[in-house]
């Protein structure tokens, strides 16, 4: 006589958790003490010389820059013209500047920041004739990396990456529409959002999980090798769009 006896359920598949990356946001922290320095330097300029010897010489002007002052495609990114302008931009750079430094590591972030800036200043440079300055150019750098780093590592984040993607997506819908207002640089901003794109795409943080269960960890695919080809490929881009408008 055969006695069958019920088979027990399989057991649930288990579940384990992968330490993130994760570096301290020094350069961060760096950036903005940098650039409140430099608004510093510019009341102090304006309250004891009259004028604000600092954005005069580091502001993107056309002009200044068809004359040879070649830094001023990068020298706008320390400079502000209200409390509001940098106070907005350093509450963006420390809200999403953390969390990328975290990611990608101190030096990969910092080439990010000055990229994502000179693409936006040359973007600035090449349709448009108004003076412009501040860090907005970078931070749109890094809210496409951000959206970047989102669709290339989603299967690590599920439902919750999805959505921190469409997030992304119109938080920068959103703060293009606003740039369409009198007064400010969106070609910069549209700049600084291709500049951060293209370097991420190359040498963002693409992660995968290695090792075996239960020591698993995140493993970045991308290296400081890509990180300067992505940043290559921004400076050489930009640097022909710049060289468009002399000629």
């Amino acid at each position: 006589m055969n006695t069958e006896y019920p088979q027990s359920p399989p057991p649930p598949p288990q579940q384990s958790r992968v330490s993130l990356p994760s570096a301290p946001p020094r350069v961060t922290y760096a950036i903005i003490g940098i650039t409140v320095f430099f608004y510093i330097l510019q009341k102090a300029s304006e309250f004891f010389l009259g004028y604000d010897y600092p954005a005069i010489f580091g502001m993107k002007i056309n002009d200044a820059i068809l004359a040879g002052q070649l830094w001023r495609l990068l020298t706008p990114l320390l400079l502000h013209g209200s409390l509001m302008h940098i106070g907005f931009n350093m509450y963006a750079l420390l809200s999403i500047g953390t969390g990328m430094e975290s990611r990608m590591g101190h030096a990969r972030f910092l080439i990010l920041y000055l990229v994502s800036g000179f693409a936006g200043n040359v973007f600035s440079f090449y349709f448009t004739d108004s003076s412009s300055l501040g860090a907005s150019t970078a931070i749109f750098g890094l809210l496409a990396a951000e959206g970047v780093f989102l669709y290339f590592n989603k299967k690590h984040f599920g439902a919750r990456g999805n959505k921190a993607l469409g997030n992304i997506i119109t938080i920068a819908i959103i703060n293009l529409a606003i740039g369409m207002s009198p007064g400010i640089d969106n070609w910069g901003h549209i700049g600084g959002l291709l500049g951060g794109l293209v370097f991420s795409w190359f040498g963002g943080p693409r992660w995968e999980v290695e090792g075996v269960y239960p020591l698993l960890r995140l493993e970045d695919q991308h290296n400081m090798r890509d990180a300067l080809i992505g940043a290559g490929v921004v400076i050489v881009s930009f640097s022909i769009i710049a060289l468009l408008k002399f000629f």
